[in-house]
C-alpha cells in the first residue's frame, strides 16, 4: 500500500512538471534580436518643382530605382514657384527650382534649406517660321529684348534682318509666347533681358512671374513648346531639351563678347567656367563674359533641409543626391544638359557632407 501511494505521487509530480514545461514553451518569446530583412525597408522620396530639369530628373528616378529597387523617387514637374512653396510647407521631401530662393522665402521655411546644383541647362529661343530654312536664326540681344518689349513686331524688321543676310524673312507679325506659371525658366530668361536691356530692366524686370508687355501665355516648358509648334510665325523661350524633343529650331544668340552662339553643351559649360560659385552654391550665369559662352545658361537646384526629422528618408535623400552628383552626371549630355564642372562637384560634395538627421551626419 505504501509503495502504491508512492507511485501515484511520483506520477502526479511528473505530470505536473510536463504540463508546466509545455505551458512555458508556448508562452515564451523568441530570444535575441528580430531577424534582419534581406532588403532595407522601402522608402519613397517625393519632390516637386522646376519643369526645366524634368527630363533629366525623370531619367535619374528610373535609373536610380533600377540600382536600388527599395528607393522610389517621385517628382512632379509643376514649376519652380510651386517647388519652393511645397518645400516650405513640408508637403514634399525636396523641392526643385531654377531661381534661387529669395530671402523672404527662405525665412518662411521651418528650417535651414540648402541649394544643391544638379546640372547646367540653356534657355533657348525656339520659333516657327514656315518657309525659312537658311540655317539657324540669329538674334542680337537688342533684337530679342525688343521682340519681347513689343517694339519689334514683324519678322522682317531691320533689327532681325541685319543679322540674317540671305534669309527671306516674312513680313508676318511675330507671335510672342511666354510662361504664365511661376517659373525658374522665366526667371533665367528675364534675368538675361534685364542684363542686356536697360529698358526691360526698368519696365519689366526679372522674376519667376512678370507682367509681359505683349504675347500669348502658356503653362510650363511643355506648354510653350506646344504653342510654338502649332502657331505659325511664333517665338518662345524654353529649356533646350523641350525644343530638341519637339524637333523645333533654336536661335543663335549674340553673347557679351559679340559672337553668335548656339546652345550647345560646350557653350553652357563655357558660361559656368567663367563664373565662380559662391558659398551659398547659387549664382546667375546669364550674359557670361566668356567668349564661347551661350548667354542664357543657368544652374538648376534641388532644395533640401539641412537637418531632416526622418532618419531613413534623410539617409535615402543624401545618398540619392550623392549618386546624382556623380553617376547621374553621365546622363546630362544625352538629354541636352551640361554636366557640372569638376570644381563645382567638389563644392557640392562638401555641402552634402553637412546633411544631418537629428544632428547626426548622413554621409
Amino acid at each position: 500500500m505504501f509503495l502504491g501511494r508512492r507511485r501515484l505521487l511520483v506520477l502526479a509530480a511528473g505530470l505536473t512538471f510536463a504540463c508546466s514545461k509545455s505551458s512555458a514553451s508556448t508562452d515564451k518569446k523568441p530570444a535575441g534580436p528580430a531577424p534582419i530583412p534581406s532588403q532595407p525597408s522601402p522608402v519613397a522620396l517625393n519632390g516637386a518643382g522646376a519643369t526645366f530639369p524634368n527630363p533629366l530628373y525623370s531619367k535619374w528616378s528610373a535609373e536610380y530605382n533600377k540600382q536600388f529597387p527599395n528607393i522610389r523617387i517621385n517628382y512632379q514637374s509643376i514649376g519652380s514657384g510651386g517647388g519652393i512653396r511645397q518645400i516650405i510647407a513640408g508637403t514634399v521631401d525636396f523641392g526643385a527650382t531654377d531661381a534661387p530662393m529669395k530671402s523672404d522665402e527662405s525665412q518662411q521655411a521651418p528650417g535651414k534649406l540648402f541649394h544643391v546644383p544638379t546640372t547646367l541647362g540653356a534657355v533657348v529661343l525656339t520659333y516657327n517660321l514656315p518657309g525659312v530654312t537658311t540655317g539657324a536664326l540669329k538674334l542680337s540681344s537688342e533684337a530679342l529684348a525688343d521682340i519681347y518689349l513689343g517694339k519689334v513686331k514683324k519678322w522682317n524688321d531691320p533689327k532681325i534682318a541685319a543679322d540674317n543676310q540671305g534669309a527671306e524673312l516674312p513680313a508676318n507679325d511675330i507671335g510672342v509666347i511666354y510662361r504664365t506659371d511661376g517659373s525658374g525658366t522665366t526667371n533665367v530668361f528675364t534675368d538675361y533681358l534685364s542684363a542686356v536691356s536697360p529698358e526691360w530692366k526698368e519696365r519689366v524686370g526679372a522674376g519667376k512671374s512678370v507682367k509681359w508687355p505683349v504675347g500669348l501665355g502658356a503653362k510650363g516648358n511643355e506648354g510653350v513648346t506646344g504653342q510654338v509648334k502649332t502657331v505659325p510665325y511664333s517665338i518662345g523661350y524654353t529649356e533646350r531639351a523641350y525644343a530638341t524633343q519637339n524637333k523645333l529650331p533654336m536661335a543663335e544668340l549674340q553673347n557679351k563678347a559679340g559672337k553668335f552662339v548656339a546652345p550647345t553643351t560646350a557653350a553652357m559649360s563655357a558660361a559656368a567656367e567663367g563664373v565662380e560659385l559662391p558659398a551659398e552654391l547659387y549664382v546667375s550665369l546669364v550674359n557670361s563674359a566668356a567668349e564661347a559662352a551661350y548667354p542664357i545658361t543657368g544652374y538648376t537646384y534641388l532644395l533640401v533641409y539641412a537637418d531632416t526629422k526622418d532618419p531613413s528618408k534623410g539617409e535615402a535623400m543624401a545618398k540619392y543626391l550623392w549618386w546624382g552628383l556623380h553617376e547621374g552626371q553621365k546622363f546630362a549630355e544625352e538629354l541636352d544638359y551640361a554636366p557640372l564642372p569638376p570644381k563645382v562637384v567638389t563644392l557640392v560634395e562638401g555641402r552634402l557632407k553637412e546633411l544631418t538627421a537629428g544632428g547626426k551626419k548622413l554621409l
